[in-house]
Order: structure tokens, then C-alpha cells, then sequence
């Protein structure tokens, strides 16, 4: 019981987090004041942190994976799991905390034409965290503890698919295509 809780408790929390990343890399993250008086800018999740929506796939990815693997596979995929948890919140802690330049110059850019650290420093007035970078965080740290759970409990885990193995027929018939024949020359049949 102990096992099935450990193994749906860890896919839950992989699949959620890697959910909640797609949902937010198309979310607003940061919003530029721009110090030429131009409209604020909204930048993307995707475009804040461009690993975002790959790496949130391949939370989704690890956590299906998961689901149908054997033991051994199951703590090599919870370890990528825990890597690219640990990545992505440490990625995205940078963001909330440094607020960087390099986080929204790429849309800057884009918007003004202007490209260079003294000429988009110069431009920028502010720089305001939305909500969704906290959502984001949040998620990495489920996928840090789903990937963690799954690396722990994962050898206890049942294995997926023992209803659909066949065991192998039990060979008293002939082996080779000239016993098949003097069994038929016998009269009997060689598939039964």
C-alpha cells in the first residue's frame, strides 16, 4: 500500500510540476518600466528563462516515463527529475532575486531595436516580478521533492505491465520442421 501511495504520490508531483512550468513559460514574468517613457514591456516566461517550457517537458516527459519503467530505469529518471528541479530553481530563484538585465533584453531588443548592456541598462527604469515566477518556484520545488520521493522509494515500486506478459508455452511437441513432418506422417498434430 505504502509502495502504490510513494509511486502515485511521486508521478503526481512530477506531472504537476511540469504542468504548471508549461502553464507559466507563456505567462508574464517580468514587466519593464522603460525610462524613455515607452509603454511598459511584458516579458514572457519563455522569454525570461528560455529552458523553461524544455525542461518543463521533460518533467512531464520523466514523469510518464516513470509510470512504465523497471527499478533500475525508474532512479535513473527520478535523478533527471531532481537535476532539472534543482536547475530550473535555481534558474528561476535568479530571476526573483537579481531581477537581471539579461532576462528581458532579448524582448527589449525586440521592442526597441537597441542592443548592448549600456544601451538597455540606460532604457530601463524598473524591473516588476509577477506572480508567476513564484508559481514556477513553487512547482520546482514539488519536482525536487516528486523526483527525491521517486529516487527513495522507487525499487518498492510494483511494475507496470505484469498482465500483459505471457509465460512460455510448455514445448512436449517436435522442435525443428523434420520432427513437425514425422509427427504429421504419424498422425498427429504437431501444434497441440
Amino acid at each position: 500500500m505504502l509502495a502504490r501511495r510513494a509511486k502515485s504520490t511521486s508521478l503526481l508531483l512530477i506531472l504537476l510540476a511540469g504542468a504548471l512550468g508549461i502553464l507559466s513559460s507563456t505567462q508574464t514574468w517580468l514587466a519593464v518600466g522603460r525610462a524613455d517613457g515607452g509603454e511598459a514591456l511584458d516579458v514572457a516566461g519563455n522569454a525570461a528563462l528560455p529552458v523553461l517550457a524544455p525542461l518543463s517537458l521533460t518533467a512531464l516527459a520523466v514523469g510518464a516515463a516513470l509510470a512504465l519503467v523497471g527499478p533500475v530505469l525508474r532512479r535513473v529518471f527520478a535523478a533527471i527529475a531532481v537535476l532539472v528541479g534543482g536547475l530550473l530553481l535555481v534558474l528561476t530563484a535568479r530571476i526573483l532575486l537579481q531581477h537581471p538585465l539579461d532576462a528581458v533584453a532579448p524582448a527589449l531588443t525586440k521592442a526597441t531595436g537597441l542592443a548592448g548592456d549600456p544601451a538597455l541598462t540606460a532604457l530601463v527604469d524598473g524591473i516588476t516580478v509577477t506572480a508567476w515566477p513564484w508559481v514556477a518556484l513553487v512547482a520546482w520545488v514539488l519536482l525536487l521533492f516528486g523526483g527525491a520521493w521517486a529516487l527513495l522509494t522507487a525499487g518498492r515500486w510494483r511494475s507496470g505491465g505484469r498482465r500483459y506478459r505471457t509465460a512460455p508455452a510448455p514445448h512436449d511437441g517436435p522442435v525443428d520442421a523434420v520432427e513437425s513432418w514425422d509427427e504429421l506422417s504419424r498422425g498427429t498434430d504437431p501444434t497441440r
